[in-house]
């Protein structure tokens, strides 16, 4: 193989395989001398890949863990696994993971030739994915349209469903996706109303980089603040909630809180969303609990207890 970058390339796929090769195995399977094969694994350790040589009379390289990520070759199988498995994941708002799988979802994307981008499309739709159900889902192809807008920068536009039921169209520059756990927010500033504004994802539709280019204006505050701020009219409010089972059976969102009591664990966050909706979050942990505080959001709990309570039917008597 006399083409340098072709031959690096191929060299770098094989070494990526979990195993060690001989330097004149490398040089059977690329029909080059090994004097050749360490001439080209010294080019692959100046472009940031750990490869790591044994001693020996046949010696061998293996590629290793570094200090940093070099960029991966994958194959066709293996790029449509990785992609399946970011979209599932993307669809919904996974605590501690959500932006960079986004981020590396729109990345792969960018890249995948169309023949790959159908099979994807094919297995997604042909599988369900059975997920918390505390959060709308989202279409992957969304986010990762916004993701690459929020990167580029470019302006995007889209149609937007408002709480109210109101359609609208919007021209905004993107600035930041958030997520809340449960839902995914876009910050933005909207051209046409010239002020910075927070979009639920969910309700967004049909979305388009423009190709037009932006300056990032700067943000007043941190973006994830916007957004709490936005939740309720810009307050925020301290929960103080008992429950009775130990942290580990907590979602992550309530657990990295928990502090272990006699019967369970107490948990104490703040947060900026409705007082129903973290009412029902805390419901749907299927876990006892008591709130100690705010009040509000123990009467919101009780009413949401009241609701569900008359929406059952009296069992049939016998």
């Amino acid at each position: 193989m006399t083409d340098t970058p072709a031959r690096l390339l191929t060299l770098l796929s094989l070494l990526q395989t979990p195993r060690e090769w001989p330097g004149s195995e490398l040089a059977e399977r690329l029909r080059v001398s090994p004097r050749t094969i360490r001439r080209d694994i010294e080019r692959l350790r100046e472009l940031g890949y750990p490869v790591e040589a044994t001693l020996g009379a046949e010696g061998g390289y293996r590629l290793v863990a570094g200090a940093a990520m070099p960029p991966l070759l994958l194959d066709d199988e293996e790029a449509v696994a990785i992609a399946v498995g970011l979209r599932a994941g993307a669809g919904h708002a996974i605590e501690g993971v959500e932006e960079a799988s986004v981020r590396a979802l729109a990345k792969l994307e960018q890249v995948l030739p169309g023949r790959l981008r159908r099979r994807v499309g094919a297995l997604q739709s042909a599988t369900i994915a059975v997920t918390r159900g505390d959060g709308p889902s989202i279409d992957p192809r969304t986010l990762t349209t916004i993701a690459a807008a929020v990167a580029g920068p470019e302006r995007l536009r889209f149609a937007y469903r408002a709480r109210d039921g109101a359609d609208s169209k919007r021209l905004v520059e993107p600035y930041r996706l958030v997520s809340t756990g449960s839902r995914w927010y876009l910050v933005a500033y909207d051209l046409d109303r010239g002020d910075w504004r927070t979009f639920r994802v969910d309700r967004v539709a049909e979305p388009f980089a423009t190709g037009a280019r932006f300056a990032p204006r700067e943000l007043p505050v941190d973006a994830a603040e916007f957004v709490r701020r936005g939740l309720r009219g810009g307050e925020t409010y301290a929960v103080d909630v008992s429950f009775g089972a130990p942290a580990d059976v907590l979602p992550g969102w309530l657990r990295q809180h928990a502090e272990p009591v006699d019967g369970g664990c107490r948990v104490r966050f703040s947060s900026g969303d409705s007082p129903e909706w973290v009412a029902a979050r805390l419901a749907l942990t299927a876990v006892p609990f008591t709130v100690h505080t705010p009040e509000f959001l123990a009467a919101a709990a009780r009413a949401l207890a009241s609701r569900l309570t008359a929406a059952v039917a009296p069992a049939p008597e016998g």
